[in-house]
């Protein structure tokens, strides 16, 4: 009688909840005060990008009057923290802050995702730019790209790259490099970014593609050598240092980049309301300088540009990892 009783009320309590309207995901009133927005970083904390996100969300909160909160949750190359989005109502309340590998590497890296890059997710806004620098040991015996090229070739096999992680961008770069210049260089990945630099400055590896802020820091302690920065044009930050196409390899020109996404199926309206939220707090002097002093610089492309932006490089990191042949599955 209990048993039939307790299921009953369940049975109704379910009938109740199920008819209640879902949560508003109106335009007009996000963010609502007293209801916090999550925003999901698929990384631990410390990591660089959580330090410039929590100043991002804070200014954002000063200028809308809402509640943000950074929910870390690393792990799997990012697939953790990206699947807990994809899953989430589209109401503006649970955001996701990644960067380039989430959307356009990753797919082709796993023959099975537990989202969908394009149908699980709404681009909101492009955040940041980034790059990476191809960096070495400073008494190699080459000072540029064009002097490497001519230094590998004539002693194939010899020089290894280093990796913070199989299918990184790292990884990527060094391939298309490898293959773009004709180069018998040697792969040797290592568990994270404080491996590979410790490698690269001990001397068990001779290359590697390291973050623009990291890469500097480096370089003004006198431990790394920058030779070329892997992006479409040279860095604010570095004037004087020559893009590696200007040195003579093209192809490694695909944008890094760190940006907002909301779940699949956000409305149009509020996407764009986001979006021109954070392009008011990221174009502000304090977060432009901020961005800057890290190697990067903000972009601010919307739903519309963000989502070509996030097509491409599907298209051309899907390339490069079908040529090399990576599968992380």
């Amino acid at each position: 009688m209990a048993r039939t009783a307790a299921a009953a009320w369940l049975l109704a309590a379910t009938a109740t909840a199920q008819a209640q309207p879902a949560p508003s995901a109106s335009a007009a009133d996000w963010p609502q005060k007293g209801r916090p927005v999550r925003v999901v970083l698929p990384f631990p904390a410390g990591a660089g990008s959580d330090a410039s996100l929590r100043v991002i969300l804070q200014r954002l909160a000063e200028q809308t009057g809402g509640s943000f909160i950074v929910d870390n949750k690393p792990g799997a190359g990012t697939l953790i923290g990206a699947q807990d989005v994809a899953r989430a109502a589209p109401d503006g309340y649970t955001l996701l802050y990644t960067i380039v590998v989430t959307h356009t590497q990753n797919p082709h890296l796993y023959r099975k995702l537990p989202y969908d890059p394009f149908k699980d997710f709404t681009p909101i806004v492009q955040a940041v730019r980034s790059a990476t620098i191809l960096v070495t040991q400073p008494n190699a015996p080459y000072n540029n790209v064009r002097e490497l090229v001519a230094y590998a070739r004539q002693h194939p096999g010899e020089l290894n790259y280093a990796s913070y992680s199989i299918g990184s961008t790292s990884q990527l770069n060094a391939e298309i490099l490898k293959r773009n210049a004709g180069l018998d260089i040697v792969h040797v990945p290592y568990k994270g970014v404080t491996d590979a630099t410790r490698a690269v400055m001990a001397g068990d590896a001779q290359l590697y593609f390291d973050g623009t802020a990291s890469a500097i820091e480096s370089a003004k302690g006198g431990k790394f050598k920058l030779l070329g920065v892997a992006a479409d044009k040279r860095l604010a930050v570095l004037p004087d240092l020559p893009t590696i196409a200007e040195q003579g390899v093209p192809g490694i020109d695909i944008v890094g980049w760190q940006g907002f996404f909301g779940p699949g199926g956000m409305p149009r309206p509020l996407a764009e309301k986001i979006a021109r939220s954070l392009d008011k707090v990221l174009r502000s002097p304090e977060i432009a300088e901020l961005v800057r002093t890290q190697g990067n610089e903000v972009s601010g492309a919307g739903p519309d540009a963000f989502a070509r932006i996030v097509r491409q490089d599907y298209e051309r990191w899907g390339e490069v990892i079908r040529r090399a042949g990576i599968r992380l599955d």
